[in-house]
């Protein structure tokens, strides 16, 4: 009885503390670019895009594709970033074990 309560503390504890690291990733923003830092995206990892800046010289109105697909490429970096940086900070709670939904 001793170990089972023991064991829902501990699944109390690692609730809490996951709680604690999903705000703490909805604050912490990523970087990701394009072009050679022609497009740069700010985004949380929790994907709230905050800023989208575009330097004038990689605007073409004759060319306006290639800056959409900047556009896109920076943002699956930040994406890609996002998902790293959400996956270390649980995998630091989980102890590495892959918990569908928690990253």
């Amino acid at each position: 009885m001793r170990d089972m309560m023991k064991m829902m503390k501990q699944a109390k504890d690692l609730q809490k503390n996951m709680e604690a690291a999903q705000a703490q990733l909805a604050e912490t923003m990523v970087t990701g670019t394009s072009g050679g830092n022609a497009v740069t995206v700010e985004m949380t990892c929790t994907h709230e895009i905050k800023a989208v800046k575009i330097d004038p010289a990689a605007v073409d109105a004759d060319d306006i594709e290639t800056l959409e697909d900047l556009v896109q490429t920076a943002v699956a970096d930040a994406i890609r970033k996002g998902q790293e940086t959400s996956q270390t900070e649980m995998g630091k709670l989980t102890g590495g074990l892959n918990i569908p939904g928690l990253s």
